[in-house]
């Protein structure tokens, strides 16, 4: 992988500025790394599972550097953490191993239109409603889902699990906090699957792009997940989510 990181660094960079752009908004907002990378590689060709194989050594990195950030700013809810991990890590093994081995492609028209219609609802939410905090009741389930789909698609951990938590009532800057720190362990399991299923051959050199962008991003989302208000991160997760779902029922359909 240095050798080809060597011979095609002037063709990195708009992949260095994707997994910058991606990583500040994931940071943030919990959610678009993987959604937004993914769509990218998929556009060029690659195959379902080295995309979703090459988006989560990346994340691998992008998450770790996260969520420390996260902790020193005190944004984790830790007993939201302990319900989520276990399940989480299960559902991306189990999603990393069908993806290796089925195509996942079919299921993910229903998941995107599901996703738009989350993320406009959430648009609604902060314009209209005060975020009333509560503790959530539907965790582990949806760490099982969320962890599976973002294996199968290359994304959807944060836009599935931030979108559904914020639903039931969690605070905004807790649930990203935690749902990134979360990630890192997510996406290091996810990768070790998929290295153990595919083999180095899975991850492309476009990895190395994104891997740098989103590592020198991480810290930047974690400092504006803490000062930015509520009702605008409901607003900016729903825009996010839904501008990001459309483009994919629509690459979908056309």
């Amino acid at each position: 992988m240095i050798d080809l990181f060597l011979e095609n660094f002037d063709d990195l960079w708009p992949f260095v500025l994707i997994g910058f752009g991606a990583q500040v908004i994931d940071g943030a907002l919990g959610m678009a790394f993987g959604v937004i990378s993914s769509t990218l590689l998929l556009t060029m060709g690659l195959q379902p599972n080295r995309v979703s194989a090459s988006v989560h050594l990346a994340e691998t990195f992008t998450t770790g550097v996260s969520a420390i950030s996260h902790i020193l700013h005190r944004n984790v809810d830790w007993k939201l953490f302990a319900r989520l991990i276990i399940p989480g890590v299960i559902g991306g093994v189990t999603g990393a191993y069908v993806l290796s081995n089925i195509d996942g492609s079919i299921i993910k028209p229903f998941i995107l239109i599901y996703l738009t219609a989350i993320g406009l609802y959430l648009v609604w939410r902060g314009f209209h409603l005060p975020p009333r905090q509560r503790d959530p009741r539907l965790v582990a389930p949806l760490g099982v889902i969320g962890g599976f789909l973002d294996a199968t698609g290359g994304g959807g951990w944060g836009p599935i699990v931030t979108s559904n938590l914020l639903l039931q009532g969690s605070s905004p800057r807790h649930t990203i906090g935690t749902v990134n720190t979360v990630e890192f362990f997510l996406t290091t399991s996810i990768s070790v699957a998929f290295l153990l299923e595919l083999g180095l051959k899975s991850f492309t050199v476009y990895t190395v792009g994104l891997l740098i962008g989103g590592v020198i991003a991480a810290p930047f989302g974690a400092m504006l997940a803490r000062h930015v208000a509520p009702r605008v991160l409901f607003t900016a997760v729903g825009l996010i989510l839904t501008a990001t779902s459309l483009f994919g029922v629509v690459k979908w359909l056309g």
